[in-house]
């Protein structure tokens, strides 16, 4: 499992042998251009799959760990034809997210429009407890 470090406390995690977002040939699957960032109630999080419809987008957690996948058909073009110049991939794609502590993927609410997964976690709620003096 390769790790690109994109800031202090979140990893971008590709699977494989560090396949980026442009050469994802290697191993079968692309990683999309994805933005992850803090706003007043958590972190968001937002992946850029134009072409693509929600239903052909799988998103799961585990741990602290947020996985998109899916695949983006290539049904705009004949079947025989010669590319000058391509530069939209298509296939399977992954992207894994290994997110810090202190968000809640459990309350994590997603929506895609215009060909960009928005995935919003807001801060884990702590509960005070209160401790008794004996």
């Amino acid at each position: 499992m390769a790790v690109t470090k994109i800031s202090s406390t979140v990893h971008f995690v590709s699977r494989g042998s560090g396949v980026s977002s442009h050469d994802g040939a290697a191993n079968g699957r692309w990683v999309p251009n994805t933005d992850v960032y803090v706003s007043a109630v958590g972190l968001v999080i937002k992946a850029e799959l134009a072409g693509m419809k929600s239903d052909s987008l799988e998103i799961t957690v585990e741990d602290q760990r947020l996985r998109i996948a899916g695949n983006r058909p290539d049904s705009c073009r004949e079947d025989q034809c010669n590319f000058l110049v391509m530069e939209i991939t298509y296939g399977p794609f992954e992207a894994v997210l290994e997110l810090p502590p202190g968000y809640d993927l459990t309350r994590a609410k997603a929506i895609y429009v215009n060909g960009f997964l928005r995935i919003d976690v807001p801060v884990e709620q702590t509960k005070a407890t209160k401790i008794p003096i004996c």
